[in-house]
């Protein structure tokens, strides 16, 4: 069984036991987060939602919350000596998915 939710602009298809990164919830490590955003369930037989499935949820529990690897910008402009250096680092979260009720 497996369903496809939407947190955080995205979209991710799961399993029970799956633990998947997503955009930063601001939630503690070991608190249960519920996702009411369910595109679609597969079970016994395909629910796909319009644009959600009514009823349906998704329950995680949150493993870990951290910043992801830094990512280098670089601006340069050519003949003027304009050069900018920056880094970024994402934020996120990292969940387990423990129930899935569609």
């Amino acid at each position: 069984m497996y369903a496809i939710i939407a947190t955080g602009g995205k979209q991710y298809k799961v399993s029970e036991g799956d633990i998947i990164t997503i955009e930063k919830l601001g939630v503690e490590a070991g608190e249960k987060v519920t996702f009411d955003q369910v595109l679609a369930v597969s079970g016994d037989s395909m629910k796909v939602g319009n644009p959600t499935v009514a009823g349906a949820t998704v329950e995680a529990s949150v493993v870990k919350e951290g910043r992801g690897k830094k990512v280098i910008v670089y601006k340069y402009k050519r003949k003027t000596g304009y050069h900018k250096k920056n880094g970024h680092r994402q934020a996120f979260t990292q969940v387990k998915i423990d129930k899935i009720n569609g």
